[in-house]
């Protein structure tokens, strides 16, 4: 599954949390709920709700950092990652995240809006969107 690319629209299910690697490449991780919904075959309708984890890297990261927060609409483009691993049981666990290349927030969850826009060094502006952000901390090293 290594390298499908996907969109996903839903809402970020917890504080997305910024931190930086050894060499200063910012790693932003969150994750988000998508709800599907149907109507199955009695008539009746049905909701089914996924969860996945995303990580945003370098620009974006600090980026969707400054606007992200729980409970916020996203429009999540990236491909997704398969993880596996042993289990405290020994039992094999996988899991299948999402390596955001584009993020959005939905118009529907922005109460103002400030825009923004990168000097041609590539650099953010100055200032910073006003956001109760934790400081980041120490990541690791990107895959």
């Amino acid at each position: 599954m290594a390298g499908s690319e996907t969109t996903l629209i839903g809402n970020v299910t917890n504080e997305p949390e910024l931190k930086y690697t050894a060499q200063g490449a910012a790693r932003l991780a969150f994750s988000i709920a998508v709800n599907h919904y149907w109507t199955d075959a009695d008539g009746e309708k049905q909701e089914r709700t996924s969860f996945f984890n995303v990580t945003a890297w370098r620009y974006l990261a600090e980026d969707a950092a400054a606007v992200l927060e729980k409970g916020i609409g996203v429009i999540v483009q990236g491909r997704l990652e398969q993880r596996t691993w042993d289990d405290d049981e020994g039992n094999k666990r996988s899991t299948i995240d999402v390596l955001a290349n584009n993020i959005g927030v939905q118009a529907r969850s922005i109460e103002s809006l400030e825009r923004k826009r990168r000097d041609s060094s590539g650099s953010a502006p100055a200032a910073k969107a006003t956001s109760p952000r934790k400081k980041a901390e120490p990541a690791g090293e990107p895959f």
